[in-house]
Formats: C-alpha cells, sequence, structure tokens
C-alpha cells in the first residue's frame, strides 16, 4: 500500500508495545495530521509516546489538518484528530486508513474509505513474519487498549490456522 493516514491510536499503541517499526516496513509512506500530533503530545500521553512524537522519523509526514467540511454529519461525532485523519485520507486519496476508534472507523467505512486499526496492522504484519502475534496481543493486553477478547480470540485463532 503506497499512502496510509494514521489516526493517534494504533500509533501510540505500537509505540507502547515497541512495534512502532512495523509501519515503514509494512508501507511506503504514512501520514498524520496535526491534530494527531498535538494529540499523541498531550500531557496525559505516556512519557515514550510523547517523546517518539517529539521528535518523529523522517518516514512519518506531519501535515495540516484539512479544512473541515461543515455540512459533513459523519464528522460531526468524532474527535479533532478523528476527524484531521479522515479528511486528510480523503485529500491524500489515502489507500488506507489506521484508526480503532469504533466511531471513527464507521465514518472511514461510509466514506469508503479502507480502515483497519492496532490489531489489523498487527495481522498484516505477522502474515508478513515481521512480529510474533502472540507476543504482540499479550503486550498489547498489558496496555489501556481495549478490544473484544472474542476479536482477539478469533484473530489469533485464524493466526495459528496459517501457520
Amino acid at each position: 500500500m503506497r499512502l496510509v493516514v494514521a489516526d493517534t491510536g494504533p500509533v501510540h499503541y505500537l509505540i507502547l508495545i515497541g512495534q512502532i517499526s512495523l509501519l515503514p516496513a509494512l508501507f511506503e509512506r504514512i501520514f498524520i495530521p496535526v491534530s494527531v500530533r498535538d494529540e499523541m503530545l498531550h500531557r496525559n500521553t505516556p512519557d515514550v509516546v510523547r517523546r517518539w512524537i517529539e521528535n518523529p522519523p523522517a518516514w512519518l509526514e506531519v501535515r495540516a489538518d484539512p479544512i473541515r467540511e461543515l455540512q459533513d454529519p459523519l464528522l460531526a461525532e468524532l474527535d479533532d484528530g478523528e476527524r484531521a485523519a479522515l479528511l486528510l485520507a480523503e485529500s491524500l486519496r489515502a489507500a488506507l486508513v489506521l484508526m480503532d476508534d469504533r466511531a471513527g472507523v464507521i465514518a472511514a467505512k461510509q466514506k469508503r474509505l479502507a480502515v483497519t486499526g492496532t490489531l489489523g496492522v498487527l495481522n498484516l504484519a505477522a502474515e508478513r513474519h515481521l512480529v510474533n502475534l502472540e507476543a504482540a496481543v499479550a503486550q498489547l493486553s498489558s496496555t489501556n487498549f481495549r478490544y473484544a477478547q472474542r476479536l482477539i480470540d478469533r484473530l489469533l485463532e485464524a493466526h495459528r490456522g496459517r501457520t
């Protein structure tokens, strides 16, 4: 995939579990809007995430937030980062949006944007033998990442069936 736009969640959690290097290994170009960067700089964000985004790697490009379309009801309930990520993905014609927030994922799908979250990134990386999926999911469970256990169980079971 060529152009990828990320919301805060997937980048945040990949940093926390020490797997942020998966993004440039999987995708050619990764963009985040300024609103996402600002969320990652928030004082309540874990230090490791704040330190990382204060000096982002060359493969991550921070772009200005696109101007919000005031008439777009799909974006009305989203936070600034999610809204800006979806608008940036549309403006760049991104191949994929990385987003965990349920409302944001629904809005992305309604806008016909391809979307996956942290688990999807880890699964793709595991399919390419870049990460041990079970170990990465175990690391993820030590953070405040929340997803339905049945989804994680299905993902792990499907992965075991492929290996």
